[in-house]
């Protein structure tokens, strides 16, 4: 089975057999989501819905979703983790619930005509264990025995296992029933163990029943929904039989192409790490670059995380004695290998490669440097005539990281060739100054995080809601002031302020500024109506709506208009999924706070609305 099949037949299965509509995947960037620097999971972009939002296209959706998890990037290297992957799911909003989805879920897996047709006998399942919030999941439990399931081969999980959300501190969560698939050689045991590995988790159906709340505690949900989630990776392995997505055609052409450029002959499994490390990152920052969203490597948010991928590819392939530069050759076979599927990477291409070329060779001046101040600092600790590593200082590992973008391993490494390192001791106190330190720095900046990201657009606070509206105002003034060049890049909303990046080469005069403010203010004081309505993309294009990221909207989309036709005072009309406020006087008052580069060609507008505008 291909990918490409995989995709056809999850999709197929939900649309033509259980009545579900089709809808696009969301870009990579969470748009208006601050919460979180990438979509890490199916349902970030429909959290709206979630919450009881009526959705263009219905009740019952089906899609494929790009998403990148970084949390356990160290991780990757083993044979399953992997920082970018697919998920395949399944919606129900408000519609059917756990009856419907479990037996859907069971058909497909189970069915030989239009489904998977693995056998019973190698699937186990869990449900919630129960907990003060929320009871037992018996219901579940109920369902799968009806379908056939033996009891020992379900297992009663507790939250940590079983209960999947918030994506934030707050939001749409519920306990999840989750499915496993035995990879022993041998024939499954009866009773299934959950702590057993040779169980692999293929799929995750959550019922999303309630609101997690600011105090912590849970609320009921409005409406009760269903979002399951498939990994597409892990289960093409399992239906070809392999042991590890690596071994699948998505990484095979791109594993062969490190080997030759690397140029040896027996790979042993120091060599086979490096090579899914290479694999595996420079595939999700192909993707990243590739997202219409326009990140590039810096040192901030997703740029920080692109760039780390990048860094950590290249120093893998030194490892491997790849000399020269080899990202660009190897993003090509992944762009050539999505391309049919994923359009926007051989729209991007281009660009996609800039940034690979000169993140590479910026990075190999940055490695020599951070090499030769390891050489230097065990150079001057020789001339005091200290003994030992705990001599480089607590924070050496860490700073190495931080400055120079060297992994703890590629330290420990150049240290164990200089005779540094003289034991396994020496060794686990040095990963020990740097994991302190890296969690002391983590902690500091959630911390952070969390007062920047308090009033998330999630939350739908009144806050956020103006500043989103004023985005509209904002973008169509941009447009009017510096041509309709100007696009949409990004976006970034919290309770004070609004943060919006756009494709612009220049840096903004003072009077474009003053131009740029004084529209969206007039647009405010002119009181306009804010409306929508749902028509297809084409019909909205032809009406000469502006469409921020297309490939994130389904084919029935919203239509946000400021303004009346009818009485010639529109302003606006962009495809946007909410929410805004219904009159453009309750912005108050627009304030450009910052106008600045953010990368290049795209620039950075700071701003505000209301009573922070008047300051």
């Amino acid at each position: 089975m291909t990918a490409n099949e995989l995709r056809h037949l999850f999709i197929d299965f939900f649309v033509k057999k259980n009545g579900h509509k089709e809808i696009r995947g969301s870009s990579l960037i969470p748009e208006n989501d601050p919460t979180v620097l990438f979509t890490t999971a199916g349902m970030h972009p429909l959290v709206p819905f979630l919450m009881g939002e009526k959705h263009p296209s219905g009740s019952r959706l089906t899609d494929v979703q790009k998403c990148i998890r970084t949390d356990d990037i160290e991780e990757v290297g083993d044979k399953s983790h992997l920082s970018f992957f697919e998920m395949l799911g399944n919606w129900s909003l408000g519609d059917y619930f756990k009856e419907g989805a479990i037996k859907m879920s069971f058909e497909f897996l189970t069915s030989s005509d239009g489904g998977l047709g693995l056998p019973l006998s190698k699937l186990a399942f869990t449900c919630f264990a129960g907990d003060a919030d929320a009871p037992k999941d018996e219901e579940s439990f109920g369902i799968w025995r009806s379908l056939g399931v033996s009891a020992d081969r379900i297992s009663f999980l507790p939250k940590k296992d079983n209960w999947w959300g918030p994506a934030g501190k707050t939001g749409p969560c519920g306990p999840d029933t989750e499915m496993f698939y035995w990879t022993g050689t041998e024939p499954a045991p009866e009773k299934h163990d959950p702590s057993d590995k040779r169980w692999v988790e293929i799929w995750n159906d959550v019922f999303m029943q309630y609101n997690k709340q600011e105090d912590g505690s849970f609320a009921p949900l409005k409406q009760q929904n269903v979002d399951t989630g498939m990994g597409l990776e892990r289960v093409l392995g399992i239906m070809n039989g392999l042991n590890s997505p690596f071994e699948t055609e998505l990484f095979v052409d791109v594993i062969a192409e490190i080997r030759t450029l690397a140029g040896y002959g027996e790979v042993d499994e120091s060599k086979m790490v490096s090579e899914k490390i290479i694999a595996d990152h420079l595939r999700a920052a192909t993707f990243i670059l590739g997202d219409p969203s326009a990140v590039t490597p810096s040192n901030t948010d997703q740029g920080y995380i692109l760039r780390r991928l990048i860094r950590r590819a290249i120093r893998n392939a030194k490892k491997l004695g790849i000399a020269g530069e080899f990202a660009r050759k190897i993003a090509g076979i992944i762009v050539k290998n999505y391309g049919d599927y994923y359009k926007e990477l051989e729209l991007n291409a281009e660009r996609i490669y800039e940034e690979m070329s000169k993140e590479e060779i910026q990075f190999g001046h940055t490695l020599d440097k951070g090499l030769a101040m390891i050489h230097r600092a065990m150079e001057k600790i020789i001339e005091k005539k200290e003994q030992g590593t705990s001599a480089l200082g607590e924070d050496f590992c860490f700073e190495m990281f931080a400055t120079y973008g060297f992994p703890i391993e590629m330290t420990i490494e150049e240290l164990q060739e200089a005779g540094w390192i003289r034991d396994a001791a020496e060794k686990a106190m040095l990963i020990k100054n740097f994991e302190d330190n890296f969690k002391k720095h983590q902690e500091l900046s959630r911390a952070g995080a969390e007062k920047k990201f308090a009033g998330g657009l999630s939350d739908h606070s009144e806050e956020v809601t103006r500043l989103h509206t004023a985005t509209h105002l904002l973008h169509k003034a941009l447009r009017t002031v510096l041509g309709d060049h100007v696009e949409q890049r990004g976006s970034n909303i919290t309770a004070e302020r609004l943060r919006f990046d756009f494709s612009h080469s220049t840096k903004m005069t003072d009077e474009e500024k003053i131009k740029v403010e004084g529209i969206v203010n007039d647009q405010i004081r002119a009181a306009l109506p804010v409306n929508y309505a749902e028509m297809s993309v084409a019909e909205a294009k032809e009406k000469g709506a502006i469409g921020l990221f297309e490939s994130k909207y389904g084919d029935v989309v919203k239509v946000y208009t400021m303004g009346e036709p009818e009485k010639g005072t529109l302003f606006s009309m962009e495809i946007c999924g909410g929410p805004h406020v219904k009159n453009t006087s309750e912005l108050g008052s627009f304030k450009l706070l910052k106008e600045e580069a953010c990368s290049s060609g795209i620039r950075r507008i700071k701003a505000t609305v209301g009573a922070n505008a008047k300051v």
